[in-house]
């Protein structure tokens, strides 16, 4: 393999690539990215074994081929090098190593034989369809602060992608709790996607999918199969395996009865609960919402006494409440709100807690409420 190839350009496509690659790998060809250079445009492949990126950008080819190179230390090289520069990339000798030059600058890597390098196979993927990828973003952003982190309940390690009945018609529903909050998020849905089989894709795939589609602006197109999925956009194809697993019936946990609404300014409301999660510094970050008629009263207290507290003009006119919230997930909710009023739906100071962006009806959030 021998080419030469705009810096820019490779250094963009190293930055999709090699995020996947773990800094630690037990297997040392998991380590390296494969780059296969053929028809005038360069190839390349990083994976877990559970994620694969590929990404095709053009070259000047010299002579076809393919090698491995490890990621992390092929990327820090090209980062440093200068800008505007062109790169050659040289693997055609006996040596096993890659030459890297850039005007005085040479390098030279350890390979790894290419044929070595683990090939995610594709399968039969039973469904496909296309996502604007304005509107991908906004299923991930909406949903994936509430993504658990608890391995023993691997399957909520995911959001859970399914297709669903809404008042409005069938829906792309996008889902994900902890057990502490919930975030549900609809989607018109599109062509293909009818009786597409419920499915978790994992906490890392949805970084990393939200990471390559953060500059795109025309559609994704997605096929999934039982085990897998796969989002294809401009010269970008992500594939992950899907967490083997049965997500909760999420339903469950929506009230349907809680009749004490709460609106307040969004903008408002966020800026002071800001203010008291720098007193609510024990582990559980809890605050208190006091209510009563036109009147809220936000409070917290720390381990060592100190305390806080502020009134907010709201409109309510139910009877007197008085519940608390982790401030954290309070904030983390709120900052994927777009209008200006957030709505809360409340039943007691000990059961689910409804919130809703009220310029976005096909959002809801449930929040767990915590004793204070």
């Amino acid at each position: 393999m021998k080419l030469s190839i705009e810096r820019a350009v490779l250094l963009r496509a190293l930055a999709h690539v090699q995020s996947v690659v773990e800094r630690r790998n037990t297997i040392p060809i998991l380590s390296n990215v494969r780059l296969e250079a053929k028809d005038d445009s360069l190839r390349l492949t990083a994976t877990d074994m559970d994620l694969e990126v590929v990404e095709a950008v053009p070259s000047d080819l010299q002579v076809a081929g393919a090698t491995t190179a490890p990621a992390h230390v092929l990327y820090d090289i090209c980062r440093k090098l200068p800008e505007g520069s062109e790169v050659a990339l040289d693997a055609t000798g006996d040596n096993g190593r890659l030459s890297i030059a850039c005007g005085r600058i040479h390098f030279r890597l350890p390979c790894l034989p290419p044929e070595d390098f683990p090939v995610m196979s594709g399968g039969d993927f039973s469904h496909s369809f296309a996502l604007p990828a304005s509107e991908l973003r906004r299923l991930v952003d909406k949903t994936r602060f509430a993504i658990s982190t608890e391995e023993t309940r691997y399957y909520l390690n995911g959001i859970y992608l399914h297709s669903a009945e809404a008042d409005s018609g069938p829906m792309l529903r996008a889902v994900a709790t902890d057990g502490h909050r919930l975030a549900r998020i609809d989607s018109e849905q599109p062509d293909g996607a009818a009786g597409m089989p419920g499915i978790i894709v994992p906490r890392k795939g949805v970084g990393e999918l939200r990471k390559l589609v953060d500059e795109i602006d025309g559609a994704v197109a997605i096929e999934l199969s039982d085990t897998k999925i796969r989002f294809a956009f401009d010269t970008v194809v992500l594939t992950s395996k899907l967490i083997d697993g049965t997500f909760p019936d999420y339903e469950r946990v929506i009230p349907q009865s809680n009749d004490k609404m709460l609106e307040v300014a969004a903008a408002v409301f966020v800026q002071a609960v800001d203010r008291m999660a720098a007193i609510s510094t024990d582990k559980s970050r809890s605050i208190k919402l006091a209510l009563d008629s036109e009147r809220l009263v936000l409070s917290a207290n720390s381990p060592d006494s100190a305390s806080g507290e502020e009134e907010l003009p709201v409109e309510y006119s139910g009877p007197a409440i008085e519940i608390g919230f982790n401030s954290r997930y309070v904030l983390e909710m709120a900052q994927n709100f777009e209008g200006d009023q957030m709505r809360f739906q409340m039943a007691d100071a000990v059961s689910p807690t409804i919130v809703h962006d009220t310029s976005d009806d096909r959002t809801l959030y449930v929040l767990m409420p915590m004793r204070v």
